[in-house]
């Protein structure tokens, strides 16, 4: 999946829309679930309608016969180690 394709194809953050959080080391991160677009392909995904929830996720794939997508939006950024070496970090990005 290209990430311009799944920029291009995303729905902007919503109240209504949350995501859940998940610890991976040591960084909190915020999915996104998104149902795919029609013209989606097992080769080429593309975000459709976002869903609120995981669960919401869950019924709407169960009842369209079709996967469900999750997406978590991560940052480059720089960060010096220890020995003041610089290194390039991912930090997710959560919602406002």
């Amino acid at each position: 999946m290209e990430n311009s394709t799944a920029v291009a194809n995303a729905t902007g953050p919503t109240e209504a829309t949350k995501g859940r959080r998940l610890r991976r080391s040591g960084t909190e991160v915020e999915l996104r679930y998104f149902l795919p677009a029609d013209d989606s392909s097992g080769r080429t995904l593309k975000l459709g309608q976002e869903v609120a929830s995981e669960g919401e996720a869950l019924i709407q794939a169960f009842k369209s016969g079709k996967p469900f997508l999750t997406v978590a939006i991560w940052k480059a950024v720089p960060e010096v180690n220890g020995t003041g070496s610089p290194m390039i970090v991912k930090k997710a990005l959560l919602r406002d």
